[in-house]
């Protein structure tokens, strides 16, 4: 039977990481550069996939008469708030605060509005294609069509714009086509092979009161296929049960942990502080791996939880606490497969319940999971002594 100790699932986990320090912005040369895209530009942009909608961001939730006011404003040259833009790359653009005035200029342009209940799905569909099929766009179980919704301005009198779409705005097309709309451009500048600073830029500017995790950022940032196989395993049952937990969390702690463990495996022995950083690192490093390669860590990860399937619910969970213990895991994990890894095969038999209660008490890794828990010192220990007591298969 699934179990959680009460609580979010955040508080599920015993995630040491939460101990380190805010990033030291200060570390960062960033930029934050004026421009004034103008509104066919922008609309370009989203089309071709060089500004995107960060997948932690909310879907679209404005109805069609919020919308058809912010076209208004612009036809009639009525300022309307900055968009902020993260620069990624070179023409690459995540979308801080703005999605919801891009998203009603997209669809407008589209002649498109979005079914209430089916944005969840468009915006899955947005995600995964970068765009929105054009079977899709013309689906009528998915959109209506967009005329604007205006007000009378005065008792019987009609607005103009009422009633009226991007293809029959007349002379007024133009004016609404080229109508600039102040954006800033936030970019970091150095380290050029850290994106770290993201982080701090999306929580502090980002304007929907989202309290965002890392691993929501962190999955933006670097989606691959990579990413794409740690979903997979993230739905395996074996995993859920090691987990104790039935379902994914919202804010992918799950994702992370899986994370966590594939990179303290793989790059664990070059692990510099801070945490945030190195699976930032990583990430970016598995942007280049081949489908060879996720393949293989797929089934080896695969393998590891066959040789866990007879494990007791517990085996990771901290009886002091009763939180599942990423420390202990990662560490099981990096031993149990660190010779598979090296020699580019699967695991082989089961892990043994007893070495890892035996590690759970082992006095060095004990204090290295008391303070200072992810100094690169106290890392190395907690492997060290993890492929001192649990046997490799």
């Amino acid at each position: 039977m699934w179990q959680l100790a009460g609580g979010t699932m955040a508080e599920w986990f015993e995630d040491y990481a939460d101990e380190e320090d805010e990033l030291q912005i200060d570390e960062y040369d960033i930029t934050a550069t004026p421009n004034d895209f103008n509104v066919s530009t922008l609309f370009n942009f989203i089309e071709s996939g060089a500004v995107r909608i960060p997948g932690f961001q909310r879907n679209f939730v404005w109805d069609q008469v919020r919308a058809s006011k912010l076209i208004e404003s612009l036809i009639l040259g009525i300022p309307v708030p900055q968009l902020f833009l993260y620069e990624q790359a070179r023409n690459r653009f995540l979308v801080i605060d703005g999605q919801q005035r891009l998203m009603s200029i997209y669809y407008f342009i589209k002649r498109k509005f979005p079914r209430k209940d089916k944005r969840v799905e468009i915006r899955a569909i947005f995600d995964k294609e970068g765009r929105i099929p054009d079977e899709v766009l013309h689906n009528d179980e998915y959109f209506d069509d967009f005329k604007l919704k205006l007000s009378e301005k005065l008792p019987n009198q009609t607005n103009k714009f009422h009633g009226l779409n991007y293809s029959t705005l007349g002379e007024y097309k133009t004016q609404f086509d080229l109508r600039p709309i102040r954006n800033i451009i936030v970019k970091q500048n150095s380290p050029v092979d850290d994106d770290s600073s993201m982080y701090e830029v999306f929580n502090r500017l980002n304007t929907g009161g989202i309290n965002l995790r890392p691993q929501e950022i962190r999955t933006s940032m670097y989606h691959s296929k990579f990413y794409d196989m740690l979903y997979r395993v993230n739905t395996d049952e074996r995993w859920r049960k090691i987990l104790n937990s039935p379902e994914p969390d919202l804010h992918m702690k799950d994702i992370e942990i899986l994370l966590r463990g594939l990179a303290m495996l793989i790059s664990g022995d070059e692990y510099a502080p801070s945490m945030v950083r190195f699976l930032n690192q990583f990430s970016r490093m598995t942007e280049g791996h081949d489908d060879k390669q996720n393949d293989y860590l797929y089934k080896l990860f695969t393998s590891f939880l066959d040789a866990s399937d007879e494990l007791p619910r517990d085996a990771f969970i901290n009886p002091k606490n009763n939180r599942f213990n990423i420390a202990l895991f990662e560490a099981v994990f990096t031993a149990t497969c660190d010779a598979a890894f090296k020699k580019r095969r699967v695991t082989k038999g089961e892990i043994d319940p007893d070495e890892i209660s035996a590690l759970e008490r082992d006095k060095q890794f004990v204090a290295a999971s008391l303070e200072g828990t992810t100094r690169t010192t106290n890392v190395a220990t907690r492997l060290k002594r993890a492929r001192s007591l649990i046997s490799t298969l």
